[in-house]
């Protein structure tokens, strides 16, 4: 095992996960391939282990489906009671995630992770369940069955004739942090249901004839097995990467096919099928494309992006990759997926051109330690073609790419820089060596092969040697040669030449890859960052489609299901969005197969457009139509790279949008929830006082002996009378608040004299005001107030009933008032109890009463519409507790307006 520096980013990463790791919970799965296998059971001895070494262990939810074995290790676990709701006439325990929360221990059991919750849970699966207990730092120890995984579900039900609605996405088994593989061979756990140990006699006997056939059940274990070997493979190459290490360790096997634009790259992917189908290993065909592969003929191109879709029509993970040297790259891609075995073509050179400018192949033998190679042979007559053995695929096919008259303009240019590089050193000549002149020419070739590229700069080379000669060498004029030295020169010349405009040429083509990539990676920015600010579905449809129009040429349109899963244009769809021509039978395909068709592909390439599944963290959301008008823009390897990458961009945005609506259509409707609950339960005691009063009041009038003394008889009918507007009072705060939140009351402002209001309450609280003595300072130039009288009136009254109702009798309350040129300021005070410490906001808020239960009657909403009718005409309302004892309301409404000046009246004619 080798070891080597870690990459700096890569530690960072790693860091990071880490930390994020450290905040959430360990998350820990028993896995199983059925049910009965002794998942539960499991758990539940991990989790006395865990007691017993003193961890805060609780079982949150636990099924045993009535087995005793399973039963007996509750005791002495501490068990969180279940969560009671009534569903469809039936008493249903749930799992309580508040009280879990509550709790917070360190460890909790919650069973059955693929289980769906009853309506009107926080969260409509248990798994979302668990989320919320892991990022609230708590460990859970949890179950699940394979069938139980979203990825497996068809397979499942193609094998066992049943679909299993409950699933789980595979994103949450693969983020667990442990999983622990229950496996029971099949013919035990059908003995074990026989004995009525998975599932009651009568549903045994069911289970036997369908889901649990013995075929079914291997079929299953196969499917757990290769579940928990994938993820222990995960870990592994997670180990490898967070370690850098670069040896191929052999712990299973893993194919790298190797392919380039020749004829043998549809041999070589067919070999590697048969290779990696008999060793049932993971295969991958890599295409590494080099400076010189890059200027290649467009056709030739076209033909390796047909072979890369037939790997990944085999079974195969494509990976294509830009490097001036194919050996290295192809050798850091087999150290970093922990390749085993590589499937190559034989060397195509021969001789001495091997021995001179080497092999691909001889280089990786050479370097790939612990790796075996396979070569396949050519048939004898094949190396020599060039051209693919495929014809081209209809749409997709392409013309070469010809220089034209950029190719010769590259020539011309060739020539007028050896031109001008002669005329320099002619007039260097006789001052410098011929050694300095030499330098001119190779500054002739650097000019050319950085601006014209390979071609011009070795025409620029033969014509620098051939210049130098025929100017500067004696005998001048000619080509031929006097000293034999000059010959070495010449050799040298040529050959500096040679390698520079080679060397530069490839500097050219990395820019120019450099260039690409880096266009690429700021059309990914922007578009990520336009998306991340985004707030709603259609504006990220708008930015989807400029974006991909942008980068990929034509017109293109997103398409989302309806509710009956039918897909079709959004509701109302803008001018741009729309696209003629899509039929619609291709984009439902699509969505319902969860695979690409349409022009270019293998699948309904008669179709005029191109459609791309939207796929989403759980299931396909939407489909993509392109009419591009180049289709090599769409379907070569870095394109398809860069598209996917941008649908991947548009699902996460969609689903966060969604996600964000779902949350906050769930946060109003616990809001209404709480509303309701603290409305109920509110009102039902306060109701049910004055009503009781009522009801006993009028029995006794009506049933009651008709010699019911006057005076008795007028203490019944007032009694009926007060407890009849009381509740009156309580509906009427009720209907105005709800008036309040629904935004319906509209504001009667008006000019009126704040001495009249202040009389009016007090006129019409005379008779709860008998035994109070009230003071009433109000500036003699008050300004007039322009504001709704009622409304005012309403609040001054709930203030004066709160300090009545909450005060000792015969105590006083003072209203006072006091203006500013932009402000009028109204107090009500009182000499009670006070307000309680820190409940001076709380007091304003609906349903809250600072007594729960008590004498005074109310449901919370006096204060709260106080503040409403004090906030709609732009004022606000506080509460304090003043030095002396009592409580401080006080009202500061603007006065934005200068009052109505109010002219005398004219005294009358004598």
């Amino acid at each position: 095992m080798a070891a080597e520096r870690p990459d700096p980013d890569a530690l960072l990463a790693r860091v990071e996960r880490e930390q994020a790791r450290a905040r959430r919970g360990r998350l820990k799965i028993f896995f199983g391939a059925a049910a009965g296998v002794g998942k539960t059971y499991a758990m539940l001895e991990a989790a006395r282990e865990r007691r017993a070494e003193g961890i805060d262990v609780v079982v949150g939810l636990v099924e045993t489906h009535g087995r005793k074995e399973t039963e007996a290790l509750l005791e002495g676990l501490e068990m969180l009671p279940v969560r009671t709701v009534e569903y469809r006439g039936t008493v249903v325990g749930e799992f309580d995630l508040d009280g879990a929360l509550k709790r917070r221990p360190s460890v909790i059991l919650v069973d059955e992770l693929a289980h769906t919750n009853t309506a009107g849970s926080r969260h409509p699966k248990r798994w979302q369940d668990v989320e919320e207990l892991l990022r609230a730092g708590i460990d859970v120890y949890t179950t699940l069955n394979v069938q139980h995984l979203e990825s497996l579900n068809d397979d499942v039900g193609q094998i066992s004739g049943i679909r299993v609605w409950e699933t789980v996405p595979d994103t949450v088994f693969e983020a667990a942090d442990e999983v622990e593989l229950i496996d029971l061979p099949p013919d035990e756990l059908l003995v074990r249901l026989k004995e009525g140990k998975v599932y009651l006699p009568q549903q045994a006997e069911l289970a036997a004839e369908n889901f649990f056939r013995k075929g079914n059940l291997i079929a299953l274990r196969e499917l757990a097995l290769r579940q928990t070997a994938a993820r222990v493979d995960a870990q592994m190459q997670d180990y490898r990467e967070d370690h850098t290490i670069r040896e191929v360790w052999q712990v299973g096997e893993r194919i790298l096919v190797c392919i380039g634009p020749n004829p043998m790259a549809e041999r070589l992917i067919r070999a590697g099928k048969r290779l990696a189908a008999s060793l049932k290993a993971e295969w991958l065909v890599v295409y590494v494309e080099t400076p010189a592969l890059q200027r290649l003929p467009a056709e030739r191109r076209d033909a390796v992006l047909r072979m890369l879709r037939l790997a990944e029509q085999l079974g195969a993970e494509t990976v294509t990759l830009s490097a001036p040297d194919m050996s290295e790259a192809i050798i850091d891609l087999a150290r970093e997926r922990n390749v085993t075995k590589i499937v190559m073509g034989k060397p195509r050179r021969r001789g001495w051109k091997r021995w001179l400018l080497g092999s691909v192949v001889d280089t990786i033998i050479a370097e790939a330690h612990n790796i075996n190679v396979y070569l396949l042979g050519s048939p004898p007559g094949e190396d020599r073609g060039q051209e693919s053995l495929q014809a081209p695929q209809p749409g997709l096919s392409a013309k070469p790419d010809r220089g034209g008259g950029a190719e010769y303009r590259g020539y011309l240019g060739a020539a007028t820089a050896t031109f001008l590089c002669t005329l320099t050193a002619k007039a260097m000549f006789g001052r410098f060596e011929l050694t300095n002149l030499v330098m001119v020419y190779l500054l002739g070739v650097i000019f050319v092969a950085t601006r014209y590229g390979r071609g011009p700069s070795i025409l620029a080379s033969i014509l620098g040697v051939l210049a130098f000669d025929f100017f500067f060498v004696v005998p001048y004029h000619t080509f031929s040669v006097a000293d034999t030295q000059y010959l070495f020169t010449f050799a040298v010349m040529f050959s500096v030449a040679l390698v520079t405009a080679n060397l530069m040429a490839n500097v050219r083509s990395q820019a120019k890859v450099a260039s690409h990539r880096e266009r690429r990676a700021t059309v990914l920015y922007a578009m990520s960052k336009e998306l991340a600010a985004s707030r709603s579905e259609a504006e990220i449809v708008r930015i989807a489609v400029r974006q991909i129009e942008t980068e990929f040429g034509g017109r293109a349109v997103l398409l989302f299901p309806d509710e009956s899963g039918r897909i079709g244009y959004p509701v109302s769809p803008l001018a741009e969005e729309f696209l003629p021509g899509i039929d619609m039978s291709v984009a439902q395909w699509v969505f319902d197969h969860d695979e690409m068709a349409g022009r270019g592909t293998n699948t309904l390439p008669g179709a005029s457009g191109v459609y791309i599944p939207l796929t989403g963290a759980e299931k396909t959301i939407g489909v993509l139509v392109m009419k591009p008008v180049n289709l090599r823009r769409v379907f070569l390897p870095e394109q398809q790279k860069l598209l996917q990458t941008f649908v991947n961009l548009i699902v996460q945005a969609i689903e966060r949008v969604r996600l964000a609506e779902q949350a906050r259509i769930n946060q109003v409707r616990m809001e209404s929830e709480r509303l309701r609950n603290s409305l109920l339960s509110s009102i039902s005691h306060d109701l049910r006082t004055p009503l009781a009063t009522i009801v006993g009041s009028a029995s006794t009038l009506v049933e009651g002996d008709y010699a019911l003394e006057p005076e008795d008889r007028r203490e019944l009918c007032r009694a009926i009378y007060d407890e009849s507007r009381r509740m009156a009072s309580l509906v009427n705060n009720i209907l105005d608040m709800a008036w309040f939140d629904a935004g319906v009351v509209k504001l009667h402002l008006q000019w009126h004299v704040l001495e009249e209001i202040v009389g009016t309450v007090l006129t019409r609280l005379k008779k709860q005001l008998e035994r109070r003595p009230v003071t009433v300072r109000l500036p003699r130039d008050a300004p007039f107030v322009y504001v709704d009288s009622v409304m005012l009136e309403q609040v001054l009254a709930n203030l004066m009933e709160n300090a009545i109702r909450y005060t000792p009798e015969n105590s006083p309350i003072e209203i006072a008032a006091e203006a500013t040129p932009f402000t009028m300021t109204i107090t009500v005070s009182d000499h009670g109890p006070g307000i309680p410490k820190g409940q001076e906001e709380l007091i304003f808020e609906k349903f809250y009463r600072v007594h729960r239960e008590g004498p005074q009657s109310g449901v919370g909403l006096g204060l709260a519409i106080c503040r409403a009718i004090v906030e709609a005409h732009g004022g606000y309302i506080r509460a304090r507790n003043r030095a002396g004892g009592g409580a401080v309301f006080t009202i500061v409404l603007p006065l934005r307006e200068s009052p109505p000046r109010i002219e005398p009246e004219a005294e009358p004619a004598e």
